[in-house]
Order: structure tokens, then C-alpha cells, then sequence
């Protein structure tokens, strides 16, 4: 599908950055990009969010290129999309809406169907007169009176009990995750997860550390559900529960964080997060500290954090271990995708599990097993509930490498 895209620099930020990352989400949505409208203004315009000399351009490359959809690089509301359609005759797609369709494509799981179907309601809920402007009014004359309640009403109702039903059944699948995390709670057994914008190789480190062969790609959004695996760190931390959860990405929208609650829980009952970086991006510190702005805004702002400098290959740098002045380890600097550096990570959770608080040594093998002898497995996972994939991955003699070598976005 043939796509203009529009930013507007309103001088806030690494503009450059954003139109690249715009231009990714729209080929991760399946979207081709032929043209990029771009545009400075102090605030948007009340109407068609670009002032209407700037919709007329867009019109004109609209014809021109032969367009088919126009998405733009902010998040608009109903009447600035509504109107900049009707101007432009052609479908016109926000940030928000974007996204969710990237989101739809990915879910693979039933929870992160449900947790994608919600999204896409709460943010449809805003814009229904859009699609039903003709049925708006009740049909009148005699005979011909309805039972008192307009078509738009009837859809808010039907969105609203989907919605409600929605959200009851990912309130089941949240206890059940709580039950799980309980469990492990009742064995003290040391939790990790991975956060990070996303595109910054979290899974492909996920992969060199548990083996897990976690589905990546060069592509943004590429893993949404969360999956989890029990790896052996040996005989004085035992098993350690690594998590690999979907990424970031700036101006993140609100229907996705909330519907996301149950998945991104993971993040918060965690003991420690990795904060993977691209190191060879240019706006790795922006990209920082968007992701601690969601963390802050699911409450996982407080957990311990070390800060993993993935792609060092990509970006000139030698694996190495930083600390704080507390003589905590506060950063890593590796590449999953050669394997650098992935040992010291290894050596940074298990020293971290050991001086947790109220840490017990969970030893789960032995002292005379090989736990490399284990195989990995899985939980069986219900129809109506996807809970996050568990399995015993053992590597006591060294660092599970990942050779995923197809794609540059998880070095």
C-alpha cells in the first residue's frame, strides 16, 4: 500500500529520529513509503492539525504519487481526522491507530489478542460517528419509529459490553498470573526481566541467554507477548526466571499501556530489569528515557535496573562492566548477536541474585547433576488463557549464543 507520511516539527525533540521511526512502523505495518511531507509550526491547527495550505500540499502528493493512505506522526483527534478525510478523499491514518494495527498483526497469543481487540474499542469508542453519521438520527413517521434508541447508541452500548467482557477476562488471566508469580514467590526464586525500546535486540539477547529461540526480526514491535524461561545459573543462585516483554516506543498510546497492564505486570513484580540500549543509536538517551516514562507509568519505575548496551559491534565498543558508586553493577556493554559480552551479563543477574534481599539459594539440581543434561519444558498452555511460557534451560558450563545473524535491528 502506497503511503505519504507527515510529521510536524514543533521543535520538541530529535525531529530527524522521529520521521525514521515513523517510516519503520509504517513498513512494519506493511505500508510503502513513498513520500514524506514534512512541516514547522508553533502548535497544530484546530482543524486539520497542518493548517490547510499544508492539507492542499498533501492533496497535491496525494494525486501526484498515487497515494493511498496518508499517515501522520502525531496522534489526532476525531474531528482533525475526519476532517483532513473528507478534504483529502482518502483513508488518513494517526500514530495511535498505526500502532494498534501493527499490535494487531503481531498478537499471536489469546491474551494478546484480548489485550489488542480492548486497545483498538477504547480507541474506536471516539470515533464512531465518523462511520455511522447516516444512521445518527432515529428513522421517523408513523411506523417507522424505533424503540428509542439511535444506531450510534446501539454501537456505543455493543463496544461497551465487549469492552466490559474484554476486561473481565483479562482480570481471570491476570490472577492466574499472579498465582504463578506467587509460586515462584514461595520458592524465592530470583526474577528478571528484559525491557527496552523496542527494535533495541531484547529478544535476540533473551535467545543468548535461555536458548529460548524467541522469534525476532528487523522489524518494529516484532515480539508482543511475554515469554519466560528458568535458566540455570548455578550452584549458588540456581534458577533464575528470565522474562523477554514487548518494547517501547515514544508516545507509546494510553489504550495499549492499559490494555497491556496484564503483560507488562511482569515488568513490575520483577526483582531486577535489563534495560536494553542500542548503543549504535543516536538517540539511544532519548530512547532511554522514554522507556523509563512507561516504566514510571506502569510503576515499575522503582525496580533495580542495569542498563544493557547491546549492538557494541555495531557501534565501536568493547564489552566491559560499569558500577555505580555504591560498587553495584549499573551497566553492561555486549552484543547478542555475536555473543560478546554475554558472560558478563550472565555474572551481573547472578551477583545481583545474591545480594537481593531475603535471597535464598534455589537449588533446583544436585550438586553432582548436570544441569545442561535438562531439556527444556514447556507449560501447557490453556485455550482460553495464555500464560507466560516457562522452561528449565540449563547452561552451567558457559553462555547460550545466539546465532541469529538475519537482521541488523538485534545485534
Amino acid at each position: 500500500m502506497r503511503a505519504a507520511l507527515v510529521g510536524i516539527d514543533f521543535g520538541q525533540g530529535d525531529f530527524g529520529a522521529s520521521v525514521e521511526e515513523l517510516q519503520l512502523l509504517a513498513r512494519s505495518a506493511g505500508a510503502e513509503p513513498v513520500t514524506t511531507i514534512t512541516a514547522k509550526r508553533s502548535a497544530p491547527d484546530s482543524a486539520y492539525f497542518v493548517g490547510s495550505g499544508k492539507a492542499d500540499e498533501i492533496g497535491q502528493a496525494v494525486l501526484d504519487e498515487r497515494i493511498e493512505i496518508v499517515i501522520f506522526n502525531h496522534a489526532l483527534s476525531p474531528a482533525q481526522q475526519r476532517n483532513l478525510e473528507k478534504r483529502l478523499n482518502i483513508r488518513v491514518l494517526d500514530r495511535t491507530s498505526l500502532i494498534l494495527d501493527i499490535f494487531a498483526q503481531r498478537a499471536a497469543s489469546h491474551e494478546g489478542k484480548l489485550q489488542v481487540e480492548l486497545a483498538q474499542l477504547q480507541h474506536l469508542a471516539t470515533r464512531l460517528i465518523r462511520g455511522w453519521t447516516h444512521l445518527e438520527r432515529q428513522k421517523g413517521g408513523i411506523g417507522l419509529r424505533g424503540p428509542g434508541e439511535t444506531q450510534l447508541e446501539t454501537d456505543r452500548r455493543l463496544i461497551g459490553e465487549r469492552v466490559k467482557a474484554l476486561r473481565a477476562r483479562l482480570a481471570k488471566l491476570r490472577k492466574q498470573h499472579e498465582t504463578q508469580r506467587r509460586s515462584r514467590g514461595r520458592s524465592q526464586t530470583f526474577s528478571v526481566s528484559l525491557v527496552g525500546y523496542t527494535n533495541a535486540g531484547k529478544s535476540t539477547l533473551f535467545n543468548a541467554v535461555t536458548k529460548a529461540g524467541v522469534y525476532v526480526a528487523d522489524q518494529l514491535f516484532a515480539t508482543l507477548d511475554t515469554t519466560s524461561r528458568r535458566v540455570y545459573m548455578g550452584q549458588e543462585v540456581g534458577n533464575v526466571v528470565i522474562s523477554d516483554t514487548v518494547g517501547f516506543v515514544r508516545e507509546l498510546p494510553h489504550q495499549l499501556v492499559a490494555a497491556f497492564r496484564a503483560t507488562l505486570e511482569e515488568t513490575i513484580h520483577a526483582d531486577l530489569l535489563l534495560h536494553v540500549v542500542d548503543a549504535s543509536s543516536p538517540v539511544r538517551m532519548e530512547q532511554i528515557e522514554q522507556v523509563n516514562l512507561v516504566l514510571k507509568e506502569i510503576g515499575a519505575d522503582h525496580i533495580p535496573q542495569i542498563l544493557v548496551w547491546n549492538k557494541i559491534d555495531a557501534a565501536g565498543l568493547e564489552p566491559s562492566v560499569e558500577r555505580d558508586e555504591y560498587a553495584k553493577i549499573s551497566r553492561v556493554f555486549l552484543s547478542a548477536r555475536t555473543g560478546v559480552g554475554v558472560d558478563l551479563l550472565r555474572d551481573s543477574i547472578v551477583e545481583w541474585a545474591k545480594a537481593a534481599p531475603g535471597a535464598r539459594l534455589n537449588q533446583a539440581y544436585p550438586i553432582d547433576a548436570d544441569p545442561a543434561d535438562d531439556t527444556e519444558d514447556e507449560l501447557d498452555i490453556d485455550d482460553e488463557a495464555q500464560e507466560p511460557d516457562v522452561s528449565d534451560s540449563g547452561d552451567d558450563s558457559g553462555i547460550a549464543r545466539s546465532s541469529l545473524t538475519t537482521h541488523v535491528g538485534s545485534h
